[in-house]
């Protein structure tokens, strides 16, 4: 059935959902500080996340809220005032009545250091940097709001204009730990979107999911395939990276749902984009 959504914070991510969510006949919203010229039949709305005065005039009966907002900075402060101060505004706002679902867009970053284990919702979060506390806080608040909510967690995206590790690659600026195992979990943007218009329409969702691939990959093993497709050299041991902690994340809940992944290997994925769009 045909749905008024607000997508709130609607950058990249966010475009690619309200173009699906189009394909199914919702009507689309989209909030965005400043948003683009040519609508393709999105409703966009000039306003800010953290100033409730631009606010005011959110469309009256909207029935699901997306919530994919981007912060400017990477600093504790700014996270806070959109991930959290941002969600409490846009709520605010909305029609209570109409509204029906929540879907907040949250990170597997709100895990810890996990080693080799299989990481799920159901594995407490233990977030290392200020990001992931953040967004766990939010993800709480939320789940005591009186409406129905769901997070997605996603994990790193990859894709179409996020090729940034390939070129990190050709630079040969990308170490890996040979020894001791780092994992890999990544997600193709495409998967993502189709991800959230997915648990837009299900029927009794639960309240937590992991947003992955069926692929999770030693880090190197993920570098030096990635490079051997570019013809850059295998990358060098290093530590991996700082504040996010191994883990391998399983998507079996997702998949439990009925949601079915086009990209199930970042492999396949990555090599995808090559194809069809050489990095430079």
């Amino acid at each position: 059935m045909a749905e008024r959504i607000l997508i709130a914070g609607c950058g990249d991510l966010g475009e690619r959902v309200a173009r699906l969510l189009l394909q199914r006949g919702d009507e689309v919203y989209a909030l965005r500080r400043h948003p683009p010229e040519d609508d393709h039949g999105i409703r966009w709305l000039a306003a800010d996340l953290t100033c409730t005065e631009t606010l005011a005039a959110l469309p009256s009966g909207i029935q699901q809220l997306v919530y994919l907002p981007a912060s400017k900075t990477r600093e504790p402060d700014a996270y806070r005032a959109v991930y959290l101060d941002g969600l409490r505004n846009v709520l605010g706002a909305l029609d209570g009545a109409s509204l029906k679902r929540v879907l907040f867009v949250s990170s597997s970053g709100v895990y810890g250091e996990h080693g080799d284990e299989w990481v799920d919702e159901t594995t407490p979060p233990a977030p290392q940097g200020f990001n992931g506390q953040v967004l766990c806080e939010a993800e709480q608040w939320l789940a005591h709001q009186p409406i129905e909510t769901v997070a997605l967690r996603l994990a790193g995206l990859y894709g179409p204009g996020r090729l940034q590790l390939i070129h990190r690659l050709r630079a040969g600026q990308m170490r890996a730990p040979r020894v001791q195992r780092h994992w890999a979990n990544r997600m193709h943007v495409e998967d993502a979107a189709a991800a959230i218009v997915h648990l837009r329409g299900l029927r009794d969702p639960q309240h937590v999911y992991v947003g992955v691939d069926d692929t999770p990959l030693p880090l190197d093993v993920l570098y030096d395939h990635l490079a051997a497709l570019i013809g850059a050299p295998p990358v060098a041991d290093g530590p991996g990276p700082a504040g996010i902690g191994s883990k391998r994340l399983s998507n079996a809940r997702l998949r439990a749902s009925g949601f079915q992944l086009r990209w199930p290997d970042s492999r396949e994925g990555y090599a995808a984009c090559l194809r069809d769009k050489p990095a430079s």
